[in-house]
């Protein structure tokens, strides 16, 4: 048979299915094909054929063309939730098209605003028998341009023997969406898994679970009770697997009523804001003046096809060990160290290893089958609806890019720059960050990103102020343009007049002499003008963070992290190494307090050995103490290496995520009976972080039970505002000052007055200083901020009186915006300073 010609049915920018942002269609789960970015607004047949199905939502299409090639058309990503809007068919299931005949028109302004991407996938589902020869990919295409050449295969593999008794079983299916693309792929995959041969019907019809097509020809609604069936050795065991495939719901929503069309959501309200000005999400503090430098960096181009599985595994395996022997052998501390110990971890991950090996066995390039491995795990935790995991997917991508280098022999990308450069970019990976000078770059503006991102701990670290999540407007920001980054406030000034940059130069002036000031007097202690001590703390993730917190004269530690022993590793650490860390640290700090909090996976942070099930809302799951509570081996043995560290009590244990008293009692008890057991005579103190309203709210029930209350403002503020700080669309209302936030820390503060608790601070508002004086006027007692910026905070408490800054909050919790607030903060700040 002779090649077969498809053409493209959009006009628009054609690429490979490793650009759509979908695992299932760039994982090439339905099959393999390109991808079309449309410029126009309908959709062509690309040969001629037969309508095989339409979905009822209008978005997607299936069709039966010459030589028997059957192809999916899905114009966009999560268009299925639309519920129809914006699509109006021009055909109907069971139509003769031609080449070239429009199929369906869609409303190209209302989809950009509703969907993800409209990246729309052409897939050929029935790959088995055709090998595509030509793709067309990197260009503009128009309506009837050749997109694929086909070429038909012999059908000579063996079908599995689908003769014999049939194991049958019914399922109603729960998918508010029913099974459309996404979820038929997800079938045929658990189906592949099995020997048999596997069916779904519906009304008499019957499709296998093999062919997509096929399976959304059924037109399987939510609430449609279906029959799925298997023949073959292990039928009874591929019918469970998938009968309990669909009524988990696949990740696809789970319904229990028809879903109502979604209409297109209004577009997001932009932050007032001065003209010459762009709002971004805090990352790293700090204030530059620089010149706008964009760092581009194009993907590293792959053959799709290789040399053959011997040879194109053993180039992955002398890649993956080179990368990983590169970030085993670089300095071992720090920021960076962690992170890169993050990546050897996901370099090890079997499951990222199969998938390639997968790709690499059907004859795929080394290259080529990394990069599909890496970006579906990628779409994967970014589809999960957690802004923290989602940002782990840059680290996935960070290791694509350097085992492509390894295979390619690409040099490094050139990270040098010249000084006073503040960086652009759409996202930075940790890796560019690492091989920044901080001598010649000023500062980091990202278009995406999030603030708990590898990318913002890095740069906290290395002193450069960063905004990420700024959105679309920074591209307009061009090469060579000046710039004014106030991370602290969230803005950037572009191209200010001399006016403007004459006051932020004497800024700039003002706050090195303050921070030479305040560095000389760091070792004095916190007091402010009418003798109110407030602890100044710093928070530690590391023992590099302790020694760091000792040079600029922190008074203890309200916060260490325990997460970066538990995490990137495939058992939990035991007691012996716990306590040797605790210890070392504790030691560091020559007696000074140290807070430590229990243990805080689950949601945003998941170990790998812990059993904790995929959730459908992680950040509201099975995290905090709830983990720890839920597997008491994690929990006494964190707890005996604390209790072993010595002094006694100088180690407190914090216990996070709160929300009853059940949960502190609970710890507490633990506590007591491991003292009796290591024949503890001294109390140690228990304490709570306040990080939910509900912590908030009963703070006086808890303080009974609790000899502190720590306040995470960081959860506590999105929990509060229902606002995630990691996603660009509401990340400009995501702040700690909104009047709201201050209400829950002082209903905290007077529930801790009536049992005589002390509150402290702990998350990122201890390092804002327009928070700290609001902080003290709402009786907070502590502040434990990052260990760079306590000489600072030492220095504005000991000019604050708290009579002025009691008025201060007074006037903060009766304001109607976050904005207010920080007009008010500011006032009072500039008048200290007058």
């Amino acid at each position: 048979m002779t090649a077969i010609q498809l053409t493209a049915p959009l006009h628009g920018w054609a690429a490979a299915l490793d650009d759509v942002p979908d695992a299932v269609f760039a994982g090439r789960m339905l099959g393999d094909g390109a991808a079309i970015d449309p410029l126009g607004t309908t959709l062509h047949a690309p040969c001629d054929g037969k309508v095989l199905t339409l979905h009822v939502g209008g978005h997607a299409i299936t069709l039966r063309g010459d030589g028997g090639v059957e192809l999916l058309m899905h114009i966009g990503i999560d268009t299925v939730q639309l519920g129809g809007s914006g699509f109006t068919a021009r055909v109907a299931v069971g139509d003769t098209v031609t080449r070239g005949q429009p199929l369906i028109d869609f409303d190209l302004d209302a989809l950009v605003q509703a969907a993800p991407s409209l990246m729309t996938p052409i897939i050929v589902t029935n790959g088995d028998r055709f090998r595509i020869t030509d793709r067309s990919g990197g260009r503009v295409v128009a309506v009837g341009d050749a997109l694929l050449t086909l070429e038909p295969l012999d059908a000579t593999a063996a079908a599995p023997d689908a003769s014999g008794e049939r194991v049958v079983k019914g399922v109603r299916v729960p998918l508010a969406h029913g099974i459309h693309a996404r979820p038929a792929a997800r079938i045929g995959e658990v189906a592949r898994g099995f020997t048999a041969t596997s069916w779904l019907a519906k009304d008499g019809a019957e499709a296998k679970t093999s062919g997509a097509v096929g399976l959304l020809g059924l037109g399987i609604r939510f609430g449609d009770t279906i029959r799925v069936s298997a023949s073959g050795p292990d039928a009874a065991q591929a019918v469970d697997a998938l009968v309990a495939l669909i009524e988990g719901g696949m990740g696809e929503g789970v319904a229990h009523a028809p879903a109502a069309p979604i209409a297109a959501p209004p577009p997001v309200q932009p932050v007032e804001l001065a003209e010459g000005q762009l709002a971004g999400t805090l990352a790293a503090p700090g204030f530059a003046i620089g010149t706008a430098r964009w760092l581009r960096v194009a993907d590293i181009a792959v053959p799709v096809d290789g040399q053959g599985a011997g040879v194109e595994a053993a180039r992955l395996d002398s890649a993956l060990a080179a990368v990983r022997d590169r970030l085993a052998s670089q300095d071992g501390s720090g920021a960076g160290a962690a992170i890169r110990a993050a990546h050897i971890a996901f370099l090890d991950d079997p499951e990222l290893r199969e998938a390639a090996d997968r790709d690499v066995g059907a004859g795929r390039d080394a290259g080529h089958a990394w990069r599909q491995a890496t970006r579906a795990q990628a779409t994967t935790l970014r589809s999960l609806g957690d802004a923290r995991l989602a940002e782990r997917a840059d680290d996935l991508l960070d290791l694509e890019r350097q085992v492509l280098r390894e295979l390619t022999g690409v040099a490094d990308d050139a990270m040098t720059f010249a000084p006073g450069t503040i960086l652009l970019a759409d996202d930075l990976l940790p890796s560019q960050v690492m091989a920044l000078d901080p001598a010649c770059v000023a500062g980091l503006l990202v278009e995406r990103g999030g603030p708990t991102s590898h990318v913002a701990i890095l740069a906290a670290t290395m002193g450069l102020p960063a905004l990420v999540a700024v959105g679309a407007p920074l591209t307009h920001v061009e090469d060579g343009t000046t710039l004014i980054l106030d991370a602290d406030s969230g803005v950037i000034h572009v191209a200010p007049d001399e006016v403007t940059l004459t006051q932020a130069r004497g800024g700039i002036e003002r706050r090195a002499a303050e921070r030479a000031a305040a560095l000389a007097q760091a070792a004095e202690h916190c007091v402010t003008t009418d003798g109110v001590r407030i602890e100044a703390f710093a928070n530690l993730g590391s023992l590099d963070d302790a020694v760091a917190a000792m040079a600029n004269g922190a008074e203890g530690s309200g916060l260490l992290r325990t997460e970066f022993l538990f995490l990137e590793r495939d058992t939990a650490p035991d007691v012996a190494e716990q306590a040797a860390l605790y210890g070392d640290i504790a030691r560091t700090l020559e007696g000074r307090p140290l807070i430590v909090r229990l243990l805080d996976v689950g949601g945003d942070k998941p170990a790998s050995y812990l059993p904790i099930a995929p959730e459908e809302n992680p950040a509201l799951g099975l995290r905090g103490i709830r983990v720890a509570l839920a597997m008491p081996d994690i929990l006494e043995a964190q707890l005996r290496a604390i209790l072993s560290v010595q002094p006694v009590g100088q180690c407190r244990i914090m216990v996070p995520m709160v929300a009853s008293v059940e949960e502190i009692t609970a710890v507490r008890a633990v506590v007591d009976r491991l003292r009796g057991e290591m024949g503890i005579t001294e109390r140690v103190e228990v304490g709570i972080m306040v990080e939910t309203p509900a912590a908030a709210v009963t703070s006086a029930t808890l303080a009974a039970h609790a000899d502190f209350l720590s306040i995470g403002t960081n959860d506590l503020t999105q929990y509060a505002l229902a606002m995630d700080r990691g996603n660009p669309a509401v990340a400009g209302g995501v702040d700690g000052l909104h009047p709201a936030v201050l209400q829950l820390i002082a209903h905290t503060t007077d529930g801790a007055k009536r049992h005589k608790r002390w509150v402290g601070v702990c998350g990122g508002l201890a390092s804002d200083r327009l928070a700290i004086p609001l902080l003290v006027g709402l009786g907070i007692t502590e502040l434990s901020a990052s260990p760079r910026f306590v000489p600072e905070l030492k220095a504005l408490v000991r000019r604050l009186d708290t009579a002025a800054c009691h008025t201060l909050a007074i006037r903060a919790l009766a304001a109607s915006s976050p904005r207010e607030v920080r007009a008010l903060a500011r006032e009072f700040l500039q008048e200290l300073s007058a």
